[in-house]
């Protein structure tokens, strides 16, 4: 199995995790796109995150419709604070992985538990963000696939501010989820 795995706090899932899932999936040959909502993610210990129920709820949502793309919610059942690393011990030795991750992110990757170890296990593929010069992965990262995706600039953060201003999300993330979160008062 060719695995693609695209973690994170998915407080909303929105159109650019999916459009470098798609990336990802047309351009690297993957069987399968994992999406992952982290249960409870170390780093934004100081932060309020929506429930992980909420958010793998929500994850099940904007994977519908693509038979390559599937929900995973180890991380969400998982007790404790979320380490990728702990997720990649949990799946099949003999899955080839692909580390799916914003540019944003992968600049941060050597903060990560156990980073090196995810390095060693994983080949990457990174998801252009505004802000973030391909420079700077390069040079943090070495090897690893840049992915033929436009900078998007929606986050899960600008659309929460968004949402708490009244503002609409709408057309930002997919339509099952804007009913999801809408008919649960997230955000607004």
């Amino acid at each position: 199995m060719r695995r693609g795995l695209l973690g994170g706090t998915f407080d909303p899932p929105h159109l650019a995790h999916l459009l470098g899932g798609e990336a990802a999936y047309r351009e690297l040959g993957l069987d399968l796109v994992t999406f992952m909502p982290a249960g409870s993610p170390w780093q934004k210990a100081e932060r309020d995150v929506t429930a992980a129920s909420h958010r793998w709820e929500m994850t099940l949502l904007a994977t519908e419709g693509a038979d390559y793309f599937e929900a995973d919610d180890r991380e969400v059942r998982r007790p404790g604070w979320t380490y990728t690393m702990d997720t990649l011990e949990s799946l099949d030795d003999g899955d080839e992985v692909v580390l799916i991750v914003g540019a944003d992110t992968a600049v941060g990757l050597p903060t990560w538990y156990r980073f090196e170890d995810v390095i060693d296990r994983v080949a990457l593929a990174v998801i252009p963000r505004p802000g973030i010069e391909r420079a700077d992965v390069d040079r943090i990262l070495g090897d690893h696939h840049w992915l033929d995706v436009p900078e998007l600039p929606v986050s899960g953060t600008m659309l929460r501010r968004r949402a708490h201003g009244g503002a609409s999300i709408r057309f930002f993330v997919p339509a099952l989820v804007h009913e999801y979160l809408t008919r649960h008062g997230l955000y607004g």
